[in-house]
């Protein structure tokens, strides 16, 4: 088992820990899932991003976080190395910020309400749910990641005559852009995923007319 593992004492409230855990992936598109017949969060998609999965766990001031990717034959990927690092070193960076976000002193003044979100071992959504804590905090934002989504999708299109370099461009595009879809600069987001869905078409026309050019030069020649 390769995973990115985290272990850090809060020393927080659980209701608060619930509420940043539950914005967080919220806002980063992670839905309950199941991994090996493991319950886990999970992000992404099979063809572009790849899958991201998460667990979390909070007991006695103990945070147990858990994360990978989904590798190549159905292995495990951490979040280490080379290979796969276009997807690896953002989904890290976000965590970090996450961690960062959980370990915020709680600031005394007047109370906002947040979500008492209700969660089984591996932090899943109780549906019995309810909303009483009243506590300000900070969440997390990630506007940089919607900003950088905008600017690989703009890259996308320029590049789009190269297909390695627009593939790559759209890889991290779609992965920005969906840790920034929830973000205060949403809009960025999704402006930078559409921008690299059409430059993927337009790569894929590329091709495929470079294709049927060169068939038809091999055709003329045995001719």
């Amino acid at each position: 088992m390769a995973r990115y593992i985290q272990e850090i004492y809060l020393n927080q409230p659980d209701d608060f820990v619930r509420f940043i855990m539950n914005d967080f992936l919220q806002k980063s598109g992670f839905t309950m899932s199941t991994w090996k017949g493991e319950s886990a969060y999970r992000a992404g998609d099979p063809y572009i991003e790849g899958y991201k999965y998460l667990k979390w766990s909070y007991q006695n001031g103990m945070f147990h976080l858990e994360a990978w990717l989904r590798g190549t034959f159905g292995g495990e990927w951490n979040l280490e190395g080379f290979v796969g690092c276009a997807i690896k070193q953002p989904y890290k960076d976000n965590l970090t910020k996450l961690i960062t976000t959980l370990q915020q002193p709680i600031p005394q003044g007047t109370p906002v309400q947040m979500p008492n979100v209700q969660t089984g071992p591996t932090g899943a959504p109780n549906a019995n749910s309810s909303t009483v804590t009243r506590i300000p905090v900070q969440t997390t934002d990630n506007h940089n990641a919607a900003t950088l989504a905008l600017v690989f999708g703009i890259l996308s299109l320029v590049f789009c005559w190269i297909p390695v370099l627009c593939i790559l461009f759209c890889i991290l595009g779609f992965t920005q852009s969906r840790m920034g879809n929830g973000s205060s600069k949403s809009g960025q987001a999704k402006a930078g995923k559409i921008c690299c869905i059409i430059a993927l078409s337009i790569t894929a026309v590329i091709i495929v007319l470079n294709i049927a050019i060169a068939l038809l030069s091999a055709m003329i020649s045995l001719t």
